[in-house]
């Protein structure tokens, strides 16, 4: 009884072996490669799949999200022979399995090796300045080279970044140095311009408050004039509304001698021709003055009782200075 019990328990065991390599579970967005005797049969799909036991076997699964791979700094030399080192991503999925099986190794690999050397003749026709600038005209050649290389393995390349572009710490200096002058330069521009603005600001400004100084000071002139001439011709018209005489005029420029004689730059005063008629008027009005010998025209405050000449407009007298 004993050997048919191991006999049932091995055919128990041999039976759930084949059931077990019978069913094929894929999960989603996966692939399995099926080989019978070595090789290719067909491509497993996601879900539930009945494979022979013992004949067909599971060459490979792969997985048909896209993928993200990271790849190490690579030294590149540009145009101008400066070594540069540039970090790469790449966004890849595969679309074929059976072709990301048989017609190539290993696709990892091959895509790592083929961007390293397409972006060596890359950048080899560029530039330091115009590789550090010119990041989104790298990808897209990167990518055209590669989508078009990984076509043939069912790979499909989605995007390639760089994550970073290293120049030499020497270049990265001399950079560091000739921004910071750029910047101290334009900074020295502004505040120039600032200055100038300022000035011109200011000169405009005062030019504004000249020019309504100017005006003001000549528009108060010409009131001041035009209320002196008012005035002189309200005190014109006055005496001539009041027919004053010539012995009231003599009376008001004997009034307005001593202010006159005020000062001690008055040396000189200018006597009218006509005042002579009106003192002699005035003299023989008031009684206290002589008559002017000779039909004087003109009168000397320091001697009153002696005329002056005759001397047609105006006579010229010196006066002596007064202590």
């Amino acid at each position: 009884m004993q050997p048919i019990i191991i006999v049932l328990i091995i055919l128990v065991v041999l039976v759930f072996i084949a059931l077990v390599k019978t069913i094929q579970v894929i999960p989603q967005a996966s692939a399995a490669i099926v080989e019978r005797f070595g090789r290719y049969t067909r491509t497993l799909n996601a879900g539930l799949n009945i494979v022979v036991p013992f004949i067909d076997s599971i060459r490979n699964r792969i997985d048909l999200r896209e993928q993200v791979v990271p790849f190490p700094p690579q030294p590149v030399i540009t145009q101008d022979n400066l070594v540069v080192n540039i970090d790469t991503v790449i966004y890849y999925q595969v679309t074929d399995a059976r072709a990301a099986t048989y017609e190539v190794a290993s696709y990892i690999q091959a895509i790592e090796q083929l961007t390293v050397t397409t972006l060596r003749n890359i950048i080899g026709g560029m530039d330091l300045e115009r590789t550090l600038t010119s990041r989104e005209e790298i990808n897209a050649a990167l990518r055209g080279v590669l989508d078009e290389a990984t076509g043939k393995w069912g790979i499909r390349v989605n995007r390639v970044e760089l994550k970073a572009i290293e120049p030499p710490t020497s270049i990265q200096d001399s950079m560091e140095k000739q921004m910071r002058a750029d910047r101290d330069k334009r900074a020295a521009i502004l505040q120039a311009e600032g200055v100038r603005q300022s000035e011109i600001l200011r000169a405009e400004g005062e030019k504004q408050s000249s020019i309504l100084r100017a005006e003001g000071e000549a528009k108060a002139a010409a009131l001041k004039a035009e209320g002196e001439a008012q005035a002189i011709r309200t005190v014109f018209e006055s005496i001539h509304a009041g027919d004053a005489d010539q012995k009231l005029l003599a009376y008001q420029y004997l009034q307005m001698l001593p202010k006159i004689a005020e000062g001690d730059a008055n040396k000189l005063w200018i006597v009218p021709s006509e005042i002579g008629d009106a003192l002699k008027g005035l003299s023989g009005a008031m009684g206290n003055f002589g008559p002017l010998a000779g039909g004087a025209t003109g009168f000397n405050p320091q001697n009153p009782g002696k005329g002056s000449e005759p001397g047609g407009a105006g006579e010229r007298r010196e006066q002596p200075p007064i202590d």
